[in-house]
C-alpha cells in the first residue's frame, strides 16, 4: 500500500494507489470470466455432414450446417438439442412439418419468438437449413 495524495482546489484526497490501480484489473477479470463461461455456453459441435457417393461431404447439407451454426445454433443448440428454441434433433419438426415447404416457411416468415429469415437468408440457404435439420438433426 502507498498511500498518494491529490490536492485539488484546496481538498485532499489521500488514496490507496493499489486499490486505485486494481479497480481496471478486477474489471478486466470479470470480462474475461464472462467471456469464457459465455463461449462455454454456446461450446457444442454441429453433427458432421454425411459423405456422399463420391466421399466427399454433401454440399447442401454442408451449406445447411453452416447456416444453422451462424443463424439456429444459438436458440435451438448446436446440436439441436433445445434451449430458448424448441428441441430439433427429436424428430418433432419432422412430425410437426411433415412437407418440408412448411418447415421452410416458418424459417422464412418466423412464427412466435422465433424471427423472421426471409430477408437474411437466401432460398439456397433455406432449402439448406431444412434439409440439414431434418436429415442430420433429426433422426429417421
Amino acid at each position: 500500500m502507498w498511500p498518494c495524495g491529490v490536492h485539488s482546489h484546496g481538498v485532499s484526497i489521500v488514496g490507496d494507489v493499489r486499490s486505485a490501480t486494481s479497480a481496471p484489473v478486477l474489471v478486466r477479470i470479470v470480462f474475461l470470466v464472462a467471456f469464457v463461461l459465455a463461449s462455454g455456453a454456446c461450446a457444442g459441435e454441429s453433427p458432421e455432414v454425411p459423405l456422399g457417393p463420391d466421399g466427399t461431404p454433401d454440399a447442401v447439407l454442408t451449406m445447411g450446417r453452416d447456416v444453422y451454426s451462424r443463424r439456429c445454433a444459438n436458440c435451438h443448440g448446436a446440436g439441436g438439442g433445445g434451449g430458448t428454441g424448441p428441441k430439433l434433433s427429436d424428430g418433432q419438426v419432422i412430425i410437426a412439418y411433415p412437407d418440408p415447404a412448411d418447415q421452410r416457411l416458418l424459417i422464412a416468415n418466423g412464427r412466435n419468438a422465433m424471427p423472421s429469415f426471409s430477408g437474411s437468408l437466401s432460398g439456397a440457404e433455406l432449402d439448406a437449413v431444412v434439409r440439414y435439420t431434418r436429415e442430420v438433426l433429426s433422426p429417421s
